[in-house]
């Protein structure tokens, strides 16, 4: 039998819609984003240069930004059953018997995302031409970023059948090998961005991975919480505090190996001069912008914090769902903003 706390009612409980009005939130403004990006950063068309097609143009970083979110959402499924515990498994097991499955089902897309952005990434190389397997298959083979692309599909895949091993036998599949191999299917993800070449290249693509992480814990933590605890008071109770401290070290995390990533890149460079750089080139931009939304999720993140704890720790949740909804769109925008800069030039 359920305890009362378990039992999603709309007296205690979140309304139906808020699961979807959360994704959709962080889609959104991802998707927003990275087409309004990619609309002011598009490069003027050079004669005998031939440009790729609006399909690959615009297709492109949209693949790339729902293969970023649906990453996210498998590193924040592995995530919950370790914040929710083993406790109690009366209150807990309801609820990782929907969240398994999901996993996976996360999982597979993150792995045909990824092979889609191969694709796309191909045919960008090529513009006007059809990609064919043989193409595709160049590509990956000369190409770092299509390289990492496919390692990220397979450990996707990986994420997709240890998650499997978890819907069979639950949570006899250890918790922290689920998150493990999620976490460690972001890292081949930044090889798509920028690499730089000099003797830094190798501490940037670490900052730039720790960055790929600490983002996708605290954003897929969040969506991931809210979208299964809002309508069980008992258990966000449990689970909200706990991922309050991960988030903390997360934005700790994210701010400082993002203005790292970023101005490192930029100042190693040639012919990019910093500060003024910052507000004159469209990377500059980009970076300030993206500095800006991590900025505005500060008074979010503590609203959460100092205001609505204390309220989740008596049981009411009300007003969490909501703030982390108005959170996580500020989050999709930073997704979107981030994946334009991995493709706008730096100078």
């Amino acid at each position: 039998m359920f305890k009362r706390d378990d039992r999603p009612t709309a007296a205690v409980g979140a309304p139906a819609r808020v699961p979807y009005a959360l994704t959709g939130g962080l889609v959104g403004g991802a998707v927003v984003a990275v087409l309004a990006g990619t609309i002011l950063t598009a490069e003027e068309a050079v004669p005998g240069i031939p440009l790729p097609g609006p399909v690959v143009a615009y297709g492109l970083p949209v693949v790339r930004v729902l293969l970023d979110v649906a990453a996210l959402a498998v590193v924040g499924l592995s995530l919950l059953p370790k914040l929710i515990g083993f406790d109690s498994p009366e209150t807990s097991e309801p609820v990782l018997r929907r969240v398994r499955p999901a996993t996976v089902s996360m999982a597979w897309a993150w792995a045909l995302l990824a092979l889609v952005t191969v694709v796309f990434q191909a045919a960008e190389l090529t513009p006007g031409v059809f990609p064919t397997p043989a193409s595709v298959a160049g590509y990956v083979s000369e190409v770092g970023a299509g390289q990492g692309l496919v390692i990220s599909a397979a450990c996707a895949l990986t994420c997709a059948g240890v998650g499997l091993l978890a819907v069979r036998f639950g949570e006899a599949v250890p918790a922290e090998l689920r998150v493990v191999v999620a976490l460690f299917g972001l890292l081949p993800i930044p090889v798509t961005g920028h690499a730089v070449n000099s003797v830094w290249h190798d501490p940037i693509m670490i900052s730039m991975e720790l960055h790929v992480i600490g983002a996708a814990a605290w954003t897929g933590g969040l969506l991931i919480t809210v979208v299964y605890l809002a309508a069980r008071p008992g258990l966000l109770a449990i689970v909200l505090p706990r991922f309050s401290r991960l988030a903390t070290i997360c934005l700790v995390l994210v701010g400082v190996s993002g203005l790292v990533s970023g101005l490192s890149t930029m100042a190693l460079t040639p012919g990019v001069e910093l500060p003024g750089a910052l507000l004159t080139s469209g990377y500059g931009l980009l970076v300030v912008t993206k500095t800006a939304l991590l900025a505005l999720l500060l008074p979010l993140a503590a609203r959460i914090r100092f205001v609505l704890l204390p309220h989740v720790a008596r049981g009411r949740a009300a007003g969490v769902a909501a703030w982390a909804g108005a959170e996580l769109t500020v989050m999709g925008l930073a997704y979107g903003v981030a994946v334009v800069l991995t493709r706008a030039a730096i100078g």
